[in-house]
């Protein structure tokens, strides 16, 4: 039986951080979906079919690992490509609360899904998506915190 973890979110855009979890969460999964959340009401720098392509280039030709975006409740996404897993960062004390209420409601909602939280590595744990945008947009130098190809698109978007 091949065991499928999700590992959801909203990726603006994906950093070090990111490909870190996506990597070693092949060790807990056979086969790992990188689900890029899509929520109306927020308003992301890059759109969707970017960050998917920006993902495909950060973590490379893994064939285990695939690229979706989702609408709607992770738990009926997860059933839908049969995953039993959800992986989730946890930088700091204070993504616990929040983290821990998502996986209580996704169990519930789907029973057999299994949410394991996952400590980035040392050096990326002040690392976030919006700490990345905001250096990017006042010229700071983003190397080193996101794929050269990441680097470029915020480039693009921030140009100095």
């Amino acid at each position: 039986m091949t065991r499928i973890a999700i590992y959801p979110g909203s990726f603006d855009p994906p950093t070090k951080g990111h490909e870190d979890l996506i990597r070693r969460s092949l060790a807990l999964a056979d086969r790992v979906v990188v689900a890029v959340a899509v929520n109306p009401s927020k308003q992301p720098l890059f759109p969707v079919a970017e960050r998917l392509a920006m993902l495909r280039a950060t973590v490379g030709d893994e064939p285990r690992v695939s690229f979706e975006a989702f609408e709607g409740l992770l738990a009926e996404f997860a059933e839908s490509v049969g995953a039993s897993m959800v992986v989730r960062g946890l930088r700091a004390v204070s993504d616990f609360e929040y983290e821990f209420q998502m996986a209580l409601m996704n169990r519930r909602l789907h029973p057999a899904l299994e949410t394991v939280f996952l400590v980035p590595a040392l050096d990326l744990t002040y690392l976030s998506s919006s700490l990345v945008r905001e250096v990017a947009r006042f010229g700071g130098d983003v190397n080193g915190l996101v794929h050269p190809a990441v680097a470029d698109a915020l480039s693009a978007r921030y140009p100095q």
